[in-house]
């Protein structure tokens, strides 16, 4: 939840720069579905393990400020927990930041990201545990990531938008499951603040 927070505060920020003359700030929410490859082994229960099904709700924001360049934070998560190996309830999120390049051309403008990030996967249990922090009622086993994404923005209506995306995440020492990368693809309703002109 901290880091929701913390990314809902990045897009805030970035709103009220947004505002200033000749930049352009992006935000939006969407749906979409993970693909992994399938597994090629089984656990010794006999059950498969792959980390690809689900959906998975997200927020974005981008600011654009250098001839259509600029930075993206952008945070996905399984809307519903899973059973890691049939036993364990768990559910994977993904949040990275990185470079974003999107050009304008009239009412459709395609976007490209590049990032770095984490993935998260929280594994669930029947009580809470406390600390500094507070409590929480999961362990998380964390790795680093890479992200690699592209969409297309439609502008639908003024500066509101529907964008198609697809995201490549590469995630090392993804040891829970038998590959380092998964797929994530879906769509965003978003809106565009600055001087975007459709």
């Amino acid at each position: 939840m901290r880091k929701l927070s913390a990314v809902a505060l990045l897009c805030g920020l970035l709103l009220l720069v947004g505002s200033a003359y000749g930049q352009q700030f992006d935000v939006a929410f969407g749906l979409g579905g993970l693909s992994a490859p399938s597994t090629t082994s089984t656990t010794p229960n006999g059950v498969s393990v792959s980390e690809g099904g689900g959906v998975y709700p997200s927020f974005s924001g981008d600011f654009l400020f250098h001839k259509n360049f600029g930075l993206g934070a952008e945070i996905a998560w399984r809307a519903t927990q899973t059973r890691y190996a049939g036993i364990a309830p768990y559910r994977p999120v993904f949040y990275d930041v990185g470079a974003v390049y999107a050009p304008k051309f009239s009412r459709v403008t395609p976007e490209l990201s590049v990032g770095i990030g984490a993935e998260s996967l929280r594994f669930y249990q029947p009580y809470f545990v406390c600390g500094f922090t507070g409590c929480t009622n999961y362990t998380s086993s964390n790795h680093l990531m890479g992200e690699l994404g592209g969409g297309l923005r439609f502008y639908v209506k003024g500066h509101m938008f529907v964008r198609p995306e697809v995201r490549a995440y590469l995630i090392r020492n993804n040891v829970e499951f038998n590959s380092n990368h998964v797929i994530r693809y879906g769509a965003s309703i978003g809106y565009t603040f600055g001087s975007f002109n459709p």
